[in-house]
């Protein structure tokens, strides 16, 4: 199959391109780096011509209300009316677990605005939402740093190995559209300051990461409900110890 990777110069996109090439599929790594740019359209028909299935993985440029809701919006109203006209059958998009449950993150509002646009689109889709990915542990620590601590939430927190992602897209993207969405998660739950705490010791960062159940995650208060799936989704296999022991 040909695959077009939207966002394939990416942490997720540059594996999930390899991954797919090795199995022997058509996969084509799309960016603004190789000339295609979603939010204007540039280049969309001529790298979608002939291909069976696009994987949306593509990040924000800025977190800026404004501006990742326009991201996110024009980048995805492009995305499927060129699909539609090329005859693609599978449009497949990355989100985020909880982001039709925290409304005060700005992100996670563009993130739902993407969703629904594709819901409503005549492409067949399918939807994989993740928890926050192990890689991602150091940057939400730097967002608490207060003095010579760390303050972050104490909400449950399951976050994932960005491997352990792009398994489940290369899955999700070579089988047939879900048109529905899955969720997908690390194999341990526990709560946010234990990861951010574990992920700082490994890394010879003597800080001391504290957990305040009043701390906000990006400008937002959370809770235990915020970030985990609350219903069924497919675990990763990959657990923190072995992440740590990688890096």
């Amino acid at each position: 199959m040909k695959i077009v990777v939207i966002g394939g110069s990416g942490l997720i996109g540059s594996n999930l391109v390899a991954k797919l090439k090795q199995r022997g599929h058509e996969a084509v790594a799309a960016s603004p780096k190789s000339g295609v740019n979603a939010v204007t359209g540039e280049g969309l028909a001529d790298v979608m011509a002939g291909a069976d299935v696009v994987v949306d993985v593509a990040n924000a440029p800025s977190w800026e209300p404004a501006a990742v809701l326009e991201f996110f919006e024009r980048s995805s109203q492009n995305l499927v009316a060129t699909e539609a006209a090329a005859g693609v059958g599978h449009h497949v998009a990355l989100s985020i677990v909880g982001t039709d449950r925290s409304p005060d993150i700005a992100y996670f509002r563009a993130k739902l605005a993407q969703e629904t646009i594709v819901k409503a689109s005549s492409v067949p889709y399918s939807i994989v939402r993740a928890t926050q990915f192990f890689e991602f542990l150091g940057a939400i620590a730097e967002t608490g740093a207060v003095g010579g601590n760390v303050v972050v939430p104490s909400a449950l927190f399951q976050p994932i190995a960005a491997d352990d992602v792009v398994d489940s897209l290369v899955e999700v993207a070579t089988g047939r559209p879900l048109n529905g969405t899955i969720e997908i998660a690390g194999p341990e739950k526990a709560p946010f300051n234990e990861f951010v705490a574990r992920r700082l010791k490994a890394s010879g960062d003597r800080r001391t990461v504290v957990g305040e159940p009043s701390a906000q995650y990006y400008g937002a208060p959370i809770d235990d409900t915020s970030l985990i799936p609350l219903g069924e989704a497919r675990l990763g296999k990959t657990p923190l110890a072995t992440w740590l022991a990688r890096v």
